[in-house]
């Protein structure tokens, strides 16, 4: 049965998720470095693991299989995602496809570069309702498309 990981440090779409995986009675695994507040409910399962800079990451890769869902804007957390046979959206509604996985890390090492560099300085655009929107359209379709079995 499908089952929904959420990268849930820093993750803008924690409740959208929760909302999704509600109506389809699907189990949601949180996990983080640190405790969170989430709501009562048998299908969350808050995980907390070790402090490191990818003990979450870690123990999603582990635990993932095929035909479940992965909420990350990590690309390379993305990438091992779908080594497993995951299917994996970022926050903002992207997919992340064994088709633009190569590119995305391409861009994520280039614009480090440039980051450390001086040439680029900050981070990304901030998350706005139409993200959230996407988002959750992204993961409804994921999520039919998993318990269908394709």
């Amino acid at each position: 049965m499908t089952e929904i990981y959420v990268d849930a440090d820093a993750c803008p779409v924690k409740d959208e998720v929760l909302r999704v995986a509600a109506r389809h009675a699907l189990q949601v695994h949180m996990v983080s470095g640190q405790g969170m507040r989430l709501p009562e409910s048998p299908l969350i399962r808050p995980v907390v693991v070790a402090e490191g800079p990818d003990a979450a990451d870690d123990w999603i890769a582990a635990n993932i299989g095929k035909g479940d869902i992965a909420v990350t804007s990590d690309i390379p957390l993305a990438a091992r995602c779908l080594e497993k046979g995951a299917a994996v959206l970022g926050a903002g509604g992207k997919p992340f496809t064994p088709d633009n996985i190569g590119m995305a890390l391409s861009m994520r090492e280039l614009n480090s570069h440039l980051r450390e560099t001086g040439e680029i300085r900050g981070g990304g655009p901030s998350f706005t309702k139409q993200d959230r929107s996407r988002f959750l359209q992204a993961l409804e379709h994921a999520v039919q498309a998993a318990t269908r079995g394709g």
